[in-house]
């Protein structure tokens, strides 16, 4: 007999017993592995929080209380147990469900995800708003290790801890990296501070204390000191206690009896609450827990093997950007490295490799990367911030008053920019361009393939002084376009082809996708001019004048916003040339693959050689 079968909802899972329960689990964990490894997706951390996931919708009564996920990615179980089990094979997929909680998909889902570190703050918000709306139900905030170390975090931390709202904070540990005490004597003391019988007895004692008519404020004032002193020898949560958290842990998330317990008692405490539940990444599939990093994000694999079954570039963006640093940093020892908890997926593990003491790893805290190169490059140090285009939104403040303001040589390798695919909303790197080049001082720069990126970076390291942001995709290249080994300097483009018909002014990713439009139009008798920007900012006026002068009509084609630098464009186009704007829409991009998306928003060659026709030409084809 299965039991997932007979699970549509939390409530179905609150009629089982413990020992079900574990069986249960076992079940999740092969379902999950399964379905992954169809749809890929993030495996090794939904693995780590099977038992959690249960007893989170066991003891609490989801829907009505909220339980919010930081960052999101680790709630395939949770996705299961509310009733979307036969749609995981969407996962992630065009129209299917997304790899992150949504609102809009589920009455379950509590708070929409997708980065680091929010989920304190928006359960603070929700508990408050339940207690001025006179509610009763309870609101529990999921956050990792890892997401602990943002700054928003400790804020929220902060805050919460000199309030009395009631709020449960589960802290999901697979680290074991704020205390590796589990054992009899940390469940001892669990069970006694948050015993309802212990905290009654507290409250009279103190109560008689202060009543006392001799010196009895000053022996309760002792007998805290004495209790906090004990405390700070035994129990390791003293940091958040010392907030104004109660902590409560550790507690072994593998083991649901103990979970349910230690929830129970959770919910007996009034205001702000921290349990630390100590959990396994990749936990039951013996690929994933031993390569925890490889199976955090995954694409469609073999099971039996862990080898992923679609085999992924053999080189890709990420992969020559390391390589190029590692050259640079060679001959030129200013050079260091900065990544926020991103070294292997920004490609700096050779960098890191080789120069350990040249890197640093600020965590998951960009707006503390981006000042802390600020101020390495005020010591003479050439500081490469490598991040992903969605992940640098969280520093723009600091790009702007710490970088920028004070016009400092700080390189930013802005990776995955553009269209990313699966992972949906939040994670499309579509912002970037247009906030970056707004900010004084900044110049932004796009390579059209390998050889560029190489040409740029080396120019962005040693020959530029000021702040720079070198933007490219995720994935591969096709490489060798034309023009693409000519020396780079500051606000010059290259001609790509020559052609007397039709403008096309493109950059980075899209000068590809140029060429492919061409080659349509080419089948029409339209011969294109392909204009590769270089440099988003400062624009290569002269080059776009010239051309556009000449063919009297002009497509800009960008992946990015509308609002973006193609109305920059469009601003130093005279009125006498036909302009035509190919962009994203002004709306969030959903997930699906990145062809997928591009093809959905015409931003594909044979879309734009179809808008080209009916555009220009009366759709001559």
């Amino acid at each position: 007999m299965s039991y997932l079968d007979g699970i549509n909802s939390p409530a179905d899972l609150r009629k089982l017993g413990i020992n079900e329960l574990t069986m249960l689990s076992g079940e999740l964990r092969e379902y999950i592995i399964e379905s992954v490894s169809k749809t890929g997706g993030h495996l090794a951390s939904n693995l780590g929080v099977v038992e959690l996931t249960i007893a989170l919708h066991y003891a609490f009564n989801t829907p009505e209380d909220k339980i919010i996920w930081d960052v999101g990615h680790q709630t395939y179980i949770h996705k299961i147990l509310t009733g979307r089990k036969n749609h995981m094979g969407s996962l992630r997929q065009l129209n299917g469900l997304s790899g992150f909680p949504k609102r809009a998909e589920s009455v379950y889902d509590a708070f929409d995800t997708g980065h680091s570190s929010t989920s304190l703050s928006a359960a603070i918000g929700m508990a408050r708003g339940r207690d001025l709306k006179n509610e009763k139900h309870e609101v529990v905030a999921v956050i990792g290790d890892g997401a602990l170390t943002g700054g928003m975090a400790f804020e929220a931390l902060n805050d919460a801890g000199r309030s009395n709202t009631k709020l449960i904070i589960i802290l999901n540990d697979n680290e074991m990296s704020i205390s590796p005490n589990v054992g009899g004597m940390s469940r001892y003391l669990r069970r006694l501070r948050t015993d309802e019988r212990y905290l009654s007895t507290k409250r009279d004692v103190e109560k008689v204390l202060n009543y006392l008519p001799f010196g009895g404020k000053k022996l309760k004032a002792f007998l805290k000191r004495a209790k906090d002193g004990i405390k700070k020898m035994v129990v390791p949560g003293m940091l958040f206690e010392e907030l104004g958290l109660t902590y409560m842990g550790p507690v072994d998330g593998h083991n649901i009896e103990e979970l349910l317990e230690s929830l129970k008692a959770a919910k007996h405490i009034e205001g702000p609450l921290l349990m630390h539940v100590i959990t396994k990444k990749g936990k039951g599939y013996k690929y994933a827990e031993l390569r925890p990093n490889e199976f955090h994000g995954v694409s469609p694999f073999n099971v039996i093997t862990g080898e992923n079954i679609n085999k992924s570039p053999e080189t890709s963006y990420s992969d020559v950007f390391g390589r190029k640093l590692c050259e640079i940093a060679a001959k030129n020892e200013s050079v260091t490295a900065i990544t926020a908890a991103m070294t292997d997926g920004t490609g700096l593990t050779e960098f890191s490799n080789k120069y350990p003491k040249r890197i640093f790893d600020a965590g998951i805290a960009e707006q503390h990367a981006v000042t802390m190169a600020a101020g390495l490059a005020i010591k003479g140090i050439v500081p490469v911030v490598a991040v992903y285009s969605s992940f640098l939104q969280r520093a723009y403040d600091q790009i702007i008053h710490d970088v920028a303001l004070q016009n400092l040589h700080v390189v930013f390798a802005v990776d995955r920019a553009g269209l990313v695919g699966n992972d949906g909303e939040t994670h499309q790197g579509v912002f970037d361009e247009a906030f970056l080049s707004q900010i004084p001082n900044m110049t932004v720069v796009a390579p059209a393939d390998y050889t560029e990126l190489e040409n740029m970076l080396e120019y962005a390291v040693n020959e530029y002084d000021g702040p720079i942001a070198l933007r490219y995709p995720r994935g591969g290249s096709k490489e060798n376009i034309n023009n693409s080994h000519t020396k780079i300097e500051k606000g010059k483009g290259t001609v790509v082809t020559e052609g007397s018909d039709i403008t096309i002014i493109v950059s980075g990713k899209m000068v590809g996708t140029a060429v492919e439009t061409s080659e349509i139009l080419k089948n029409a008798n339209i011969e294109a001019e392909i204009l590769n920007l270089r440099f988003i900012k400062p624009l290569d006026r002269d080059m776009i004048l010239k051309s556009v002068n000449k063919t009297k009509k002009a497509v800009i084609i960008d992946e990015g916003i509308y609002c973006g630098v193609s109305l920059i464009i469009k601003d130093i186009i005279p009125e006498s040339v036909n302009v035509m704007i190919k962009t994203l829409p002004d709306e969030f991009i959903r997930q699906g693959s990145v062809d997928q998306l591009l093809k959905e928003n015409k931003l594909d060659p044979q879309s734009i050689a179809d808008d080209i026709f009916i555009h220009f030409f009366d759709n001559k084809l």
